[in-house]
């Protein structure tokens, strides 16, 4: 066991920026983000960042950076961070009871993945009233063959329990 003290769930919060709403995530985001937002200490990633991934953290190959928090809710708080791994990177919207600081609920918004087959890119925007809208295409080939007839589009809501409901 460590002697390293915890950090606390306030100061993890505060590292990430409030925003104007509305607000878009897509490919050039993070980049304007990072310029004002360093990436999060490796210590408070592995505090909690780490324990809320499906997914296994490679710290050698993994970054994440705070994008945005949510306006104030009574019943939750609404964090965005990028993560970048080799050959994708995710914006991912958590919102975490304030009180108990435990996950409510868990999406990726945005994004780019690469399978070694087919790549797929999502873009998403969040409104002032905290709906959702993402679109997501798909493309094969080196020459990434996007064909709108294929993407997608989902419309979420952030509901007053810090649920992400799909409409």
């Amino acid at each position: 066991m460590s002697d390293t003290p915890r950090i606390r769930f306030s100061h993890f919060v505060e590292q990430f920026p409030d925003v104007e709403f509305p607000v878009t995530l897509g490919e050039d985001t993070v980049r304007r983000i990072s310029k004002q937002t360093p990436p999060l200490p490796g210590r408070m990633v592995d505090q909690f960042l780490v324990p809320m991934e499906p997914t296994q953290v490679n710290d050698e190959f993994t970054e994440f950076i705070a994008c945005l928090r949510l306006p104030e809710a009574d019943n939750y708080i609404g964090l965005v961070y990028w993560r970048a791994d080799l050959a994708q990177y995710h914006y991912t919207l958590v919102t975490l009871n304030p009180k108990t600081e435990e996950v409510i609920d868990r999406m990726i918004l945005a994004g780019t993945s690469y399978d070694g087959e087919e790549l797929t890119q999502t873009t998403a925007a969040i409104t002032e009233g905290m709906m959702i809208y993402q679109v997501s295409g798909q493309g094969a080939g080196k020459n990434f063959d996007y064909q709108a007839s294929g993407s997608t589009a989902r419309r979420f809501q952030i509901a007053e329990s810090g649920r992400i409901v799909e409409l």
